[in-house]
């Protein structure tokens, strides 16, 4: 059984309060058109929902907006079908429900909820850092207008969570490609990759790790000074990590293979375990999102 939040349950008992005619059935055939007065529609959308039938529910919903897209009913009907939408997982609906209202009443109550909705859609669909990330960066995106559109509403703390969430999947995917590129020796690539990730992502937790690989890359490359550029950064913002000592480890390696002498250079212990590289999948998912209050 589906289990709503309080503030879901607070809107049925509300609706249940309003005065309905007729009355329907939530099953599959009550999605067909069939011109009906908003009240018996409304009242098929919510007996849809209450049983746990979301798709149909959203569906009819959708009906009460067509039908009767001037009254009053069709704005908290457009609400209301994107949130059974995103419940029944059908994220691409919920995106296009959320989004016509988020354009038709920007500054409606319910305009930070729906953006929510349109963000949490992405979010959801986020992929592996092995594959494509287009969906995820347009869940940075949608956070993004969330926080800076309605950044006092109760879903913008949320948002900026799960924004930093994002980028850390973001940087993750960035640090995926540079490695391959340094597998494949393809130098000026992966220092392109890794940079991406320190000036774009430089508060996530690949960033010591991105330092690191522009010291390997750029020695590579054989540009001393920017891999002393980009180890003197790692010591100054992550000096207790094997990143950092790594960093030293290599810039000795090369002094010594080019005659320079290793000024101040601590060399930590060699025996040091390479840390495990973060999982792909294991970005945290947020807690289910609440049911609107419409207006």
């Amino acid at each position: 059984m589906v289990k709503f939040p309080r503030p879901l349950l607070l809107l049925l008992g509300a609706l249940a309060l309003v005065p309905l005619a007729g009355c329907a059935r939530g099953n599959r055939g009550d999605t067909a058109y069939v011109a009906r007065d908003v009240a018996t529609l409304y009242a098929a959308a919510k007996r849809a929902m209450d049983i746990g039938d979301h798709e149909v529910a959203a569906k009819l919903f959708d009906e009460v907006e067509r039908q009767h897209p001037y009254s009053v009913w069709a704005r908290r009907a457009q609400l209301m079908s994107a949130f059974n939408y995103y419940v029944a997982k059908k994220y691409p609906e919920a995106v296009s429900s959320a989004q016509r209202f988020v354009t038709i009443h920007p500054g409606n109550a319910d305009a930070p909820y729906a953006q929510y909705l349109i963000a949490m859609s992405y979010f959801e669909q986020m992929e592996d850092v092995s594959r494509d990330q287009s969906t995820t960066q347009s869940a940075a995106n949608a956070f993004g207008d969330l926080i800076r559109r309605y950044p006092e509403s109760r879903y913008a703390d949320d948002g900026r969570v799960k924004l930093a969430q994002i980028n850390d999947h973001l940087a993750g995917k960035e640090m995926e490609i540079g490695r391959f590129y340094q597998r494949s020796e393809n130098w000026l690539a992966s220092t392109y990759r890794f940079r991406n990730v320190v000036d774009k992502f430089h508060s996530t937790t690949h960033s010591a790790e991105a330092l690191e690989r522009l010291v390997e890359s750029y020695v590579a490359l054989g540009m001393p000074e920017e891999a002393e550029r980009a180890a003197s950064v790692l010591g100054a913002n992550y000096p207790d990590t094997y990143w950092y000592r790594q960093a030293l480890r290599i810039l000795i390696r090369y002094r010594g293979k080019v005659g320079i002498p290793n000024e101040g250079a601590v060399l930590a212990s060699a025996g040091e375990p390479r840390p495990r590289q973060p999982s792909a999948t294991s970005y945290p998912k947020g807690p289910r999102v609440q049911e609107p209050n419409p207006q």
